[in-house]
């Protein structure tokens, strides 16, 4: 399974292709979508919206994860993230790629084993998986990677539920 891992923001948005089999993972491609922090709101979300496409039409992955939206941040934060999850989502859709998301304790806790783990360590873990220095990684693109794997270890578990009868995540 190919999976697009996204970590959504208004100025920095990471992304991370991962290529999944059973237990094994293999990086195809991470970066970061930087928009000008001078450019209107409008601008940055189109800008992000249209590389987000060309990324996805390079690697034609099979889903694509993001992280729910973290409630501690201010208002204003909050409000300039739910819309560039918005263009994200939204040019997501217009592909037809399915979308997964899951919380930011979730993806912690599947990449490090503990759901209270700082970034520092989210990121070294997503290096130790994927056997890249995470020195070569944004903490945008880390992010995303930890996203990617985490649904990468959740995905066959979530498959039987379904067959189960439970779709939930």
């Amino acid at each position: 399974m190919r999976i697009l891992g996204i970590d959504p923001g208004s100025r920095f948005t990471g992304y991370g292709v991962l290529e999944t089999s059973g237990s094994k993972n293999r990086l195809l491609d991470q970066g970061r979508i930087s928009c000008r922090p001078s450019d209107p709101l409008v601008t940055r979300l189109t800008v992000l919206a249209r590389e987000l496409r060309q990324v996805v039409e390079a690697w034609h992955p099979d889903v694509a994860v993001l992280e729910t939206p973290f409630q501690g941040v201010n208002p204003r934060s909050l409000i300039v993230l739910a819309q560039a999850r918005g263009a994200i989502l939204l040019a997501l859709g217009d592909l037809e790629l399915a979308v997964a998301e899951y919380t930011p304790a979730q993806i912690k806790m599947a990449v490090t084993g503990s759901g209270r783990a700082e970034k520092l360590q989210v990121s070294r873990m997503v290096g130790m998986l994927l056997t890249v220095d995470p020195k070569t990684l944004t903490a945008d693109a880390a992010d995303a990677l930890a996203a990617a794997l985490c649904h990468g270890a959740h995905y066959p578990l979530t498959q039987t539920k379904a067959s189960q009868g439970h779709t939930r995540y």
